[in-house]
């Protein structure tokens, strides 16, 4: 029997811990998970004030974590008109005309490269759509956008610009912007002018995101940036008047040309948390995407591109994470390229053997075969997003796979590779790149779609191991998360269906019963 009487229990489970066990209850209390047993020891752990849940054959399975989420700062990308389901420039022009204003502005976001058909992205394609208004819109990757001339001039933008990071302002031959702005600092240009959120909006719409999160299962998520400085105040205020409905580790971006100061305030930045939010770790780039040319591979795209890091000196990258290491702080960088993924590879193997901790990569889109066993012998944690893969075609027609070439589209997402060379291996959706939703991710990794379509998957249980005991190993918490265990967190999520065991499609559209994120029932069928 627990030794304080549970403040929850559920019963009538399949548990699975994520391996299946004999058990069939667990008893919370403090947010923590206090036993495992029975039916009939249930019984006897309950006292007043416990809440019992019959989840009536469901499956439990250790809380669900999107290990790579952008919930605060994607709010932001996912402004304006949905332009996701966009096929080709006719249905863009279509949209366009139709999309309502935001204080006079056009905003849309999720706009697939493969819409302009392998032509150059152009603010002439889309000018007579606008009726001369200032239009903003993402591409889907989140590393580029393109601006109508209306917004650039708003913006002041009227030519090239040097930056301190790999970022352009696309000129044509005559130095006039064409309205593409590649990677985060030329995008960065257009802030000052956009429509702003209000602080209420936004904050409702972050609940209101992360409740439609843990809908689909999702009891944490690892999110790839800090959002914003005024973040930590803003989950402060959520949970002053509550909690969050999802748990929250934040690792906010180290960019090119940081100083030691600033690499010292990044340190300092880890002891911010909450209940259920903490900084934790700092994330990188090592590149950009391949379908904007600014993936660092070993060899250049078909465009002649792809050949320069995203930190212009790539030793200062290697120097920033070891000055990050010895203070105790681990890393998560974006690398895409075959490029990237070896020189973060090399930097993790300078630091040296023993303790410390733990580095990961982010995304690993195409990475050639001799680096495949680096990643279980140096610890680094593989973290890989899936559903990507459905911005690709089987068929290898796509600008993602025309850009790379038959030899590196050959290998893409490479999920199982990694796994049976003994790395460990966390899964996410990488939202708004991709829909959040926690069911896609394990469905789509043992289901790969697109040019990762002739690829063996994952098995169901290395699905979700990876968001939840691959997924707390790459957050460091392996001892305290990931597993349903005594001492371990109490997040928890509960399906209809035994996502181990049940075919892809039906781990997909699987009703979730229950999800539980420290100890509070956030979701309930």
């Amino acid at each position: 029997m627990p030794n304080l009487r549970p403040d929850l229990v559920l019963l009538n489970a399949r548990l699975r811990t994520p391996e299946l066990s004999r058990h069939t209850a667990v008893a919370v209390h403090g947010g923590l998970i206090t036993a495992l047993g029975d039916d009939t020891d249930a019984r006897a752990w309950r006292g007043p004030r416990t809440e019992v849940v019959d989840l009536a054959g469901a499956t439990l399975t250790p809380g669900l974590t999107d290990a790579h989420s952008h919930p605060v700062w994607g709010l932001e990308m996912f402004t304006g008109t949905d332009l996701s389901a966009v096929t080709d420039l006719d249905g863009l022009r279509a949209a366009l005309r139709g999309a309502e204003r935001r204080d006079g502005w056009v905003l849309g976001f999720g706009l697939d490269h493969n819409v302009f058909g392998g032509r150059p992205v152009h603010r002439e394609l889309i000018e007579d759509a606008l009726g001369g208004a200032p239009a903003f819109l993402r591409l889907y990757d989140g590393h580029s956008a393109l601006a109508s001339a209306a917004a650039l001039r708003a913006a002041g933008i009227d030519g090239p610009r040097a930056f301190a990071q790999r970022s352009e302002v696309v000129c044509d031959a005559e130095g006039r912007p064409t309205g593409h702005l590649n990677e985060h600092a030329a995008m960065d240009l257009m802030t000052p002018v956009l429509p702003a959120q209000p602080y209420a909006e936004r904050r409702d719409r972050l609940v209101e995101l992360l409740s439609a999160m843990a809908a689909t299962g999702l009891t944490g998520a690892h999110v790839m940036d800090l959002g914003g400085h005024d973040v930590p105040g803003l989950l402060a205020a959520i949970e002053a008047d509550g909690d969050l409905p999802l748990r929250l580790r934040l690792a906010p971006w180290c960019m090119p040309g940081a100083t030691t100061e600033e690499l010292d305030e990044l340190v300092r930045l880890q002891e911010r948390a909450g209940r259920l939010w903490r900084i934790g770790g700092v994330k990188f780039f090592m590149d950009g995407t391949v379908e904007g040319g600014t993936a660092w591979l070993e060899h250049a795209d078909c465009h002649g591109q792809g050949t320069d890091a995203f930190w212009p000196d790539p030793a200062a990258y290697t120097a920033a994470v070891r000055h990050l290491h010895r203070a105790g702080v681990g890393t998560a960088t974006h690398a895409i390229g075959d490029a990237a993924v070896r020189h973060v590879l090399d930097t993790v193997e300078s630091l040296g053997a023993g303790p410390g901790p733990r580095h990961r990569i982010e995304h690993i889109e195409t990475v050639p075969d001799d680096q495949l066993g680096r990643f279980a012998a140096l610890g680094v944690v593989a973290s890989m997003q899936p559903p990507h893969t459905a911005y690709t075609r089987a068929d290898r027609t796509d600008e993602w796979s025309r850009r790379l070439g038959e030899e590196r589209a050959e290998r893409a997402w490479r999920c199982r590779d990694l796994r049976d060379a003994g790395a460990a291996l966390a899964l996410g959706s990488d939202w708004p790149i991709a829909h959040h939703d926690a069911r896609q991710v394990l469905a789509t990794a043992q289901a790969p779609r697109g040019a990762a379509s002739g690829r063996p998957g994952l098995t169901g249980l290395m699905a979700l191991e990876g968001m939840t005991t691959h997924a707390a190993l790459a957050a460091g918490e392996e001892q305290r998360a990931g597993r349903i265990a005594p001492g371990h967190r109490a997040d928890l999520t509960a399906f209809a269906v035994d996502p181990v065991d049940a075919p892809a499609d039906e781990t997909a559209a699987a009703p979730i019963r229950l999800t539980v994120a420290g100890g509070r029932i956030t979701w309930r069928s």
